[in-house]
């Protein structure tokens, strides 16, 4: 266990990296959500990546961020227009080890750098801890029908220092 962890990189999204990208949605639903949802509402959350090429226009249709351990994806981050993260999934390989907190931060600081005052996020029921930490209060409570399958979600808001993307750029 003494092991040390490779370090996580970030870098852009690219058409290839697609099919990699719907295994990890998948894996990420199918492994750390099973607490919160039903395996029928699992499954039709899953299925969204079931069609490739729109999972990839979407990926590609938003400014979405790959996190990679030894040049390997391990999860990915998007953000829908400059105020709301559509999408943070980690591999459940690397859940808990700072991957997702690096991905918000990283969308955090694009958004503020484009004069974005509050960021938003439709936040599962098993990420709400994760966003509540990063400083993201609760504003409603939704329900989602996706492929015939109810599921919860809560709206999020983190107000951003005065558009400060703050730290030093990489």
């Amino acid at each position: 266990m003494s092991k040390s962890q490779p370090k996580a990189a970030l870098r852009p999204f690219l058409a290839a990296d697609t099919p990699m990208l719907a295994a990890i949605f998948v894996a990420a639903i199918q492994e750390l959500t099973g607490d919160d949802y039903g395996e029928a509402q699992q499954e039709a959350w899953a299925a969204v990546a079931d069609d490739e090429v729109a999972f990839g226009k979407k990926l590609a249709g938003e400014l979405t961020l790959i996190a990679t351990m030894q040049n390997s994806p391990v999860g990915f981050a998007s953000l829908k227009g400059n105020n709301q993260i559509d999408m943070l999934y980690v591999h459940p390989s690397v859940a808990g080890q700072g991957v997702g907190a690096m991905l918000c931060e990283a969308l955090e600081r694009l958004a503020a750098g484009r004069g974005t005052k509050s960021l938003f996020v439709d936040a599962s029921d098993n990420a709400l801890d994760f966003f509540r930490k990063r400083g993201y209060v609760a504003q409603q409570r939704n329900s989602v029908t996706i492929n015939g399958e109810w599921l919860a979600n809560t709206t999020m808001q983190k107000v951003l220092a005065n558009g400060q993307a703050g730290g030093a750029p990489q």
